[in-house]
Protein backbone atom coordinates (compact mmCIF):
# COMPACT_ATOMS: atom_id res chain seq x y z
CA UNK A 1 0.00 0.00 0.00
CA UNK A 2 1.51 3.47 -0.75
CA UNK A 3 1.53 5.85 2.16
CA UNK A 4 -0.59 8.82 1.99
CA UNK A 5 2.03 11.32 1.98
CA UNK A 6 3.95 9.72 -1.13
CA UNK A 7 2.40 10.23 -4.82
CA UNK A 8 2.65 7.13 -7.02
CA UNK A 9 3.08 8.36 -10.47
CA UNK A 10 3.73 4.80 -11.72
CA UNK A 11 -0.07 3.63 -11.99
CA UNK A 12 -3.65 5.10 -12.16
CA UNK A 13 -3.77 5.69 -8.12
CA UNK A 14 -5.26 9.48 -7.62
CA UNK A 15 -2.87 11.92 -7.00
CA UNK A 16 -1.81 12.62 -3.96
CA UNK A 17 0.20 15.37 -2.32
CA UNK A 18 3.98 14.07 -2.72
CA UNK A 19 6.69 13.67 -0.40
CA UNK A 20 8.91 16.68 -2.73
CA UNK A 21 8.02 17.17 -5.86
CA UNK A 22 9.77 14.41 -8.25
CA UNK A 23 9.81 12.05 -5.66
CA UNK A 24 7.48 8.76 -7.14
CA UNK A 25 7.18 5.83 -4.86
CA UNK A 26 5.07 2.88 -5.37
CA UNK A 27 5.10 -0.16 -3.03
CA UNK A 28 4.46 -3.97 -3.68
CA UNK A 29 6.06 -3.94 -7.04
CA UNK A 30 8.18 -6.88 -6.01
CA UNK A 31 6.28 -10.28 -5.16
CA UNK A 32 7.79 -11.89 -1.90
CA UNK A 33 9.54 -14.79 -4.21
CA UNK A 34 10.55 -12.60 -6.73
CA UNK A 35 12.35 -10.26 -3.21
CA UNK A 36 13.91 -13.28 -2.05
CA UNK A 37 15.33 -14.96 -5.32
CA UNK A 38 17.18 -10.87 -6.22
CA UNK A 39 18.38 -11.21 -2.76
CA UNK A 40 19.75 -14.40 -3.51
CA UNK A 41 21.44 -13.32 -6.77
CA UNK A 42 22.49 -10.02 -4.83
CA UNK A 43 24.75 -12.33 -2.36
CA UNK A 44 26.96 -13.65 -4.98
CA UNK A 45 28.33 -10.61 -6.31
CA UNK A 46 31.68 -9.55 -5.37
CA UNK A 47 30.57 -6.15 -3.25
CA UNK A 48 33.71 -4.10 -2.15
CA UNK A 49 34.02 -1.13 0.47
CA UNK A 50 32.45 1.79 -0.35
CA UNK A 51 35.09 4.34 -0.79
CA UNK A 52 34.89 7.90 -1.51
CA UNK A 53 37.90 10.52 -1.07
CA UNK A 54 39.78 8.87 1.43
CA UNK A 55 36.30 8.11 3.04
CA UNK A 56 35.53 4.34 3.80
CA UNK A 57 31.44 4.21 4.26
CA UNK A 58 30.31 0.94 6.11
CA UNK A 59 27.95 -0.14 3.32
CA UNK A 60 29.24 -2.14 0.93
CA UNK A 61 28.89 -1.76 -2.99
CA UNK A 62 28.69 -3.59 -6.52
CA UNK A 63 28.37 -1.19 -9.37
CA UNK A 64 27.81 -1.86 -13.36
CA UNK A 65 27.78 -0.02 -16.15
CA UNK A 66 26.12 -1.01 -19.51
CA UNK A 67 27.89 -0.09 -22.80
CA UNK A 68 25.81 0.01 -25.72
CA UNK A 69 25.01 -3.20 -26.88
CA UNK A 70 23.31 -3.52 -23.16
CA UNK A 71 26.00 -5.89 -22.09
CA UNK A 72 27.97 -5.23 -18.83
CA UNK A 73 25.17 -6.04 -16.20
CA UNK A 74 24.71 -9.02 -14.54
CA UNK A 75 22.06 -11.18 -16.49
CA UNK A 76 19.20 -10.71 -13.21
CA UNK A 77 20.01 -7.18 -13.28
CA UNK A 78 19.18 -6.97 -17.15
CA UNK A 79 15.99 -8.92 -16.38
CA UNK A 80 14.97 -6.76 -13.13
CA UNK A 81 15.26 -3.91 -15.20
CA UNK A 82 13.41 -5.35 -18.12
CA UNK A 83 10.12 -6.28 -16.04
CA UNK A 84 10.28 -2.53 -13.96
CA UNK A 85 10.50 -0.86 -17.21
CA UNK A 86 7.12 -3.73 -18.10
CA UNK A 87 5.43 -2.60 -14.84
CA UNK A 88 6.35 0.61 -14.74
CA UNK A 89 6.27 2.08 -18.12
CA UNK A 90 9.61 3.07 -18.22
CA UNK A 91 12.02 2.79 -20.90
CA UNK A 92 14.69 0.33 -19.53
CA UNK A 93 17.67 1.01 -22.00
CA UNK A 94 17.58 4.87 -21.05
CA UNK A 95 19.50 3.62 -17.49
CA UNK A 96 23.13 2.77 -18.00
CA UNK A 97 24.30 2.44 -14.60
CA UNK A 98 23.73 0.50 -11.61
CA UNK A 99 24.71 0.44 -8.19
CA UNK A 100 23.98 -2.02 -5.31
CA UNK A 101 24.07 -1.09 -1.90
CA UNK A 102 24.51 -3.64 1.03
CA UNK A 103 23.51 -2.10 3.95
CA UNK A 104 24.49 -3.93 6.95
CA UNK A 105 23.20 -3.33 10.39
CA UNK A 106 25.20 -0.08 11.52
CA UNK A 107 25.50 1.08 7.95
CA UNK A 108 23.45 4.37 6.29
CA UNK A 109 24.96 6.72 4.11
CA UNK A 110 24.98 10.37 4.50
CA UNK A 111 23.50 13.71 3.10
CA UNK A 112 24.62 13.46 -0.81
CA UNK A 113 23.03 13.90 -4.46
CA UNK A 114 23.69 11.78 -7.16
CA UNK A 115 26.62 13.00 -9.17
CA UNK A 116 25.43 15.13 -12.00
CA UNK A 117 26.33 13.27 -15.00
CA UNK A 118 23.69 11.02 -14.03
CA UNK A 119 19.33 12.41 -14.44
CA UNK A 120 16.85 10.01 -13.32
CA UNK A 121 17.54 7.71 -11.16
CA UNK A 122 15.21 4.52 -10.15
CA UNK A 123 15.78 2.75 -6.65
CA UNK A 124 14.59 -0.64 -5.33
CA UNK A 125 14.67 -1.49 -1.64
CA UNK A 126 15.11 -4.96 -0.38
CA UNK A 127 14.69 -6.92 2.91
CA UNK A 128 14.80 -3.87 5.79
CA UNK A 129 12.33 -1.36 5.26
CA UNK A 130 14.10 2.37 5.71
CA UNK A 131 13.41 5.83 5.72
CA UNK A 132 14.73 7.96 3.01
CA UNK A 133 15.51 11.28 4.16
CA UNK A 134 15.60 14.67 1.57
CA UNK A 135 16.51 18.09 2.42
CA UNK A 136 16.43 21.38 0.73
CA UNK A 137 18.10 24.32 1.36
CA UNK A 138 15.97 27.14 2.89
CA UNK A 139 16.85 30.48 3.57
CA UNK A 140 19.66 29.38 7.17
CA UNK A 141 18.52 26.21 7.68
CA UNK A 142 16.70 23.49 5.51
CA UNK A 143 13.05 22.30 4.66
CA UNK A 144 13.11 18.54 5.49
CA UNK A 145 10.70 15.35 4.48
CA UNK A 146 10.93 11.64 4.80
CA UNK A 147 9.72 9.02 2.73
CA UNK A 148 9.27 5.45 3.92
CA UNK A 149 10.79 2.98 1.78
CA UNK A 150 9.40 -0.97 2.52
CA UNK A 151 11.05 -4.11 1.06
CA UNK A 152 9.65 -4.62 -2.55
CA UNK A 153 9.76 -0.97 -3.10
CA UNK A 154 10.59 1.44 -6.22
CA UNK A 155 11.25 4.81 -6.20
CA UNK A 156 12.10 7.43 -8.70
CA UNK A 157 13.98 10.72 -8.40
CA UNK A 158 13.69 13.00 -11.56
CA UNK A 159 13.38 16.73 -12.00
CA UNK A 160 13.18 19.29 -8.68
CA UNK A 161 13.86 15.92 -6.39
CA UNK A 162 17.17 15.44 -8.46
CA UNK A 163 18.24 19.12 -8.69
CA UNK A 164 17.27 20.93 -5.76
CA UNK A 165 17.34 17.89 -2.60
CA UNK A 166 19.69 15.94 -1.15
CA UNK A 167 19.00 12.29 0.79
CA UNK A 168 20.07 10.53 3.29
CA UNK A 169 19.21 6.86 4.65
CA UNK A 170 19.79 6.74 8.27
CA UNK A 171 21.73 3.54 9.86
CA UNK A 172 19.86 0.57 9.95
CA UNK A 173 19.00 -2.35 12.00
CA UNK A 174 19.20 -4.83 10.06
CA UNK A 175 20.45 -5.96 6.79
CA UNK A 176 19.48 -4.26 3.80
CA UNK A 177 20.26 -4.37 0.16
CA UNK A 178 19.39 -1.22 -2.64
CA UNK A 179 19.50 -1.43 -6.41
CA UNK A 180 20.25 1.76 -7.72
CA UNK A 181 19.26 2.59 -11.46
CA UNK A 182 20.36 5.36 -13.29
CA UNK A 183 20.38 7.42 -16.34
CA UNK A 184 22.75 10.07 -17.83
CA UNK A 185 21.96 13.51 -18.01
CA UNK A 186 20.50 14.92 -21.69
Amino acid sequence: MTELSQIDLFDDAPARTPVVAGFDYRAGVLSAPEQAALVAALQTLAFKPYEHLGYLGHRRIAAFDRGGDGAGWPAFLSTLMARLAGRLDLNGAAFVQVLVNEYAPGAGIGWHRDRPVYGEILGVSLLAPCVMRLRRRQGAGFLRRNAALASGSVYRLSGEARAAWEHSITPMTALRYSITFRTLTA
